[in-house]
């Protein structure tokens, strides 16, 4: 019987762990993952644009597709489906991740949050100053924000490359840094490239927000509620003239971050139902099959499972594999088509949108980061995470510069202009992989030799 217990309780803490305390981990490998089908739905992308069929991706990314229920009716091309509405689904996981980190992880105090978001801060200003400094007087001014995102996916799955020789915390670091960026890029879209508004519809879209912030409140934790209140939010949000991708992230803030009830009643429920898996052998085999009352237990257990975990957590973890590894993929493979046609490049070396958009990734990222860190640290207001030593971030940082899919998104957003749209679709591309073969060639460097700081 004492055996059977402990077995009862170790199950019941992996249970624990894998349910509830290993989110970022989760988070981590997925993020990282769908860097390579980022890179594989690029370079298809570049291949097709090039080819001898290339015409027929500009048409049929400019596919019209339309939606019709009686006198409701929307019609958007298909790139455009992608970028105004599935990548508000993605700005959406950004948000409850944002949300998960605030309550309970990297941004959860004052201490631990303010060293990622001043450097993320430093992140945004430095490049935005170096594209405008290049392109101030021009109507190319418009692309400042190009230049400064930073691509999560990319950034993480640069740093799983070294594996266990670098510190955790720069991992955490570089997270938390690229989820304020997010967070900033959220912030200059809303702002800076909302050209009209609609009131009526704003006005409606704010009566919702206040009928999720009800629903919040009132504890109401039926995931169907909120997705249904959080459409119409997006839809109203897309006719007010704001980008519709706020509205992905302001729908998150109000989804529900606590279960029915807490870990401690979860850990007593499990443990009773557990004690009715006694079995007269050593093993129950195939039992659920034959015993009711096992059957019971499992359905029991799995209601158990439901009602303490968070629709925060819930939503996270059945939207993450769609956002990593179908709607970025598919933003990509449908924003990077650039055509190297007819372009002269020496033509190409002087324009102030390329130089501006490779400096401010290549080298206003990193500067922006190191002075803003550096600043927070000295002063006392921030501190280095554990085990981390200035030369991890100032590695972090140059993979900072890989901005890559928030750029693309704020170049689709910034230039009309086809031409000029090409044009920072190639510097994107050069300063995100440049970024890339430096961070990582430093950060090989460093994790090779042996720790000279303290």
């Amino acid at each position: 019987m004492p055996l059977t217990r402990n077995r009862h309780i170790t199950a019941t803490r992996q249970l624990v762990a894998d349910q509830i305390f290993r989110p970022f981990q989760r988070f981590f490998r997925k993020e990282a993952a769908s860097s390579i089908l980022l890179i594989a739905a690029t370079i298809m992308a570049l291949i097709w644009t090039n080819s001898a069929i290339g015409e027929t991706y500009h048409s049929f990314w400019h596919t019209e597709v339309s939606f019709s229920f009686g006198h409701f009716h929307i019609n958007k091309t298909l790139v455009h489906w992608i970028n105004d509405g599935f990548m508000s689904l993605f700005f959406f996981t950004v948000g409850l991740e944002i949300k998960r980190e605030i309550l309970v992880g990297e941004l959860a105090t004052p201490k631990k949050a303010l060293l990622p978001v001043i450097a993320a801060l430093g992140g945004m200003i430095v490049p935005g100053l170096i594209y405008a400094l290049l392109n101030v007087g021009s109507s190319t001014i418009s692309g400042w924000g190009v230049p400064v995102a930073t691509d999560i996916a990319f950034a993480l799955g640069a740093v799983a490359v070294f594996g266990r020789r670098l510190p955790v915390g720069l991992r955490i670091f570089l997270a938390a840094f690229a989820i304020a960026d997010d967070l900033g890029a959220v912030v200059i879209i809303a702002i800076f490239y909302t050209k009209e508004i609609v009131w009526s519809y704003l006005f409606i879209s704010l009566f919702l927000i206040l009928g999720l912030a009800v629903a919040n409140f009132l504890w109401i934790r039926w995931t169907i509620i909120y997705a249904t209140l959080g459409l119409a939010v997006w839809f109203f949000v897309l006719g007010s003239g704001v980008h519709p991708t706020i509205a992905g992230v302001i729908v998150s803030l109000f989804v529900p971050a606590r279960g029915r009830y807490d870990t401690d009643n979860f850990l007593q429920n499990v443990n009773k139902i557990m004690e009715k898996f006694e079995c007269e052998e050593q093993s129950c085999g195939y039992s659920i099959l034959l015993n009711e009352e096992h059957m019971h237990a499992v359905q029991a257990l799995e209601l158990a499972c439901h009602d303490v975990e968070t629709p925060l957590q819930r939503l996270m973890h059945a939207l993450h594999p769609w956002v990593a590894f179908l709607i970025l993929p598919f933003f990509a493979m449908g924003n990077t088509g650039l055509t190297f046609h007819g372009m002269v490049f020496s033509e190409m070396a002087s324009n102030t949108v390329i130089l501006g958009i490779v400096f401010g990734l290549v080298f206003g990222k990193p500067l922006g980061v190191i002075l803003f860190s550096y600043l927070s640290v000295k002063t006392g207001i921030a501190s280095l995470p554990q085990e981390v030593r200035w030369s991890h971030i100032f590695g972090g940082a140059m993979l900072g510069g890989i901005g890559f899919t928030m750029s693309l998104f704020l170049a689709d957003l910034s230039f009309s202009d086809p031409q000029l749209l090409n044009y920072s679709r190639i510097a994107i591309l050069a300063g995100s992989v440049l970024s890339a073969l430096v961070g990582m060639s430093y950060l090989g460097f460093i994790s090779a030799s042996a720790p000279d700081e303290a």
